[in-house]
């Protein structure tokens, strides 16, 4: 039988309860959802990086309705719980992360991160009376819900050439105070950096993986407190990055050596549902 989506977010909050971190992998279609649920990851989040790459797109530059149906896409590719990275809720003021949270829901998702970065360069991250309003909106919006949302609340300092620790704890622990389920300060690279955000905070934290400098495994980030992984962009950028290797390699060299490398097509088809 199919889990209700109930059933799924009940699911993935025990995820974050239990003790030891989680890998939560993230697809950029529904073939690689398909991979990934096969492999045996117990929950999926989306990329919005990796939907812009598939849409022809740089990472900040899809819809809030693009979002959602390609979360939506993912949601129905797998018996998995499905969390999406809804970038900033696509509007800054708290009642439009209120309703972006509600589309999530309908969506079919069992969570979703909402992050304090403005999509403009001027001012790359809103200031943080207004950054907390926001999680607040989206942590009422969730519990009003009749199942339990994880809601995600992310400080993007370190992604946004703003390295600043102590700022990025504050925040984090304003954005606990508002009710957020889990927090996430992604671009922190360091043993150091990762424990003190972990002891700062009494909610899971979610650290990425897939970063140049940041190489730490699942066993050594459970040490450090950690107690979700996820791989944001990292898949669909190594998926990527081959094909444009292979791709250079027939155009530069006009050879196809490319082809020994390739996955076998029976490896690759036993994931796909007819």
């Amino acid at each position: 039988m199919t889990a209700s989506q109930s059933e799924k977010a009940v699911a993935f909050r025990a995820l974050h309860e239990r003790p030891g971190a989680f890998v939560l992998p993230n697809p950029y279609d529904v073939g690689t959802a398909r991979i990934l649920a096969g492999l045996g990851f117990e929950a999926l989040a989306t990329t919005s990086a990796g939907c812009a790459f598939g849409l022809g797109r740089p990472d900040g530059a899809i819809t809030r309705d693009e979002a959602l149906a390609h979360s939506r896409s993912i949601v129905e590719a797998t018996p998995l719980p499905v969390s999406a990275d809804l970038e900033n809720g696509y509007e800054d003021a708290p009642a439009g992360v209120a309703r972006t949270i509600r589309l999530a829901a309908e969506a079919g998702l069992a969570g979703c991160s909402i992050e304090d970065a403005t999509g403009r360069a001027d001012q790359p991250i809103y200031d943080v009376a207004h950054a907390v309003e926001r999680v607040a909106a989206a942590v009422e919006a969730a519990r009003a819900l009749d199942f339990p949302f994880t809601l995600t609340a992310r400080a993007e300092n370190f992604l946004h050439g703003r390295p600043d620790l102590d700022d990025t704890i504050r925040r984090l622990q304003a954005f606990e105070v508002a009710g957020a389920d889990v927090l996430y300060a992604p671009g922190l690279r360091d043993e150091g950096a990762i424990r003190t955000v972990c002891a700062s905070v009494g909610k899971p934290v979610n650290v990425i993986m897939g970063l140049a400098g940041a190489a730490f495994s699942v066993e050594q980030l459970t040490a450090l407190g950690v107690r979700r992984i996820s791989l944001g962009s990292a898949l669909a950028r190594a998926a990527l990055g081959e094909f444009l290797r292979s791709a250079q390699e027939v155009a530069e060299r006009g050879t196809f050596t490319f082809a020994e490398r390739a996955a076998p097509f029976k490896e690759i088809e036993r994931f796909m549902d007819s």
